[in-house]
């Protein structure tokens, strides 16, 4: 078990490395939407998937200090990254066409919701230490 202190800095680490991959993320869904490019859920999709290059990234050198190698790391955060592409596409498309919501409203808060499950299950499965 961690100690609360270093698990807060951990999460912090990673928090700030989620804001550089949602930023990426919210560029490419602005950018798409703005320009008459992609409707915004196409458009999150898109985002969603260039901003996970900069969180795994960031999440496996600075975050975790992972010396997994590429080959067990990478699948595991893609099977993870995966389940929020979809549970990111799902509050989307929920928020979007049931709350009616602006599409930036909406992104925020499902982004909120899916920080969560990405520190757990990165922490606990994708970097996990073993032994």
């Amino acid at each position: 078990m961690r100690r609360p202190l270093a698990e807060l800095v951990r999460m912090s680490r990673f928090a700030l490395v989620s804001v550089s991959g949602t930023l990426v993320h919210y560029t490419v869904l602005v950018a798409l939407v703005e320009t008459d490019t992609l409707g915004p859920l196409p458009a999150s999709a898109l985002g969603f998937l260039a901003g996970a290059v900069t969180n795994y990234l960031g999440s496996r050198r600075w975050v975790f200090a992972s010396d997994a190698r590429h080959i067990v790391a990478l699948p595991k955060f893609l099977a993870v990254a995966a389940t929020g592409f979809a549970g990111n596409v799902a509050g989307m498309a929920l928020a979007l066409d049931w709350l009616q919501l602006p599409y930036l409203l909406a992104q925020i808060l499902v982004t909120g919701i899916l920080f969560f499950w990405h520190y757990g299950a990165n922490s606990l499965w994708t970097f996990a230490r073993r032994g």
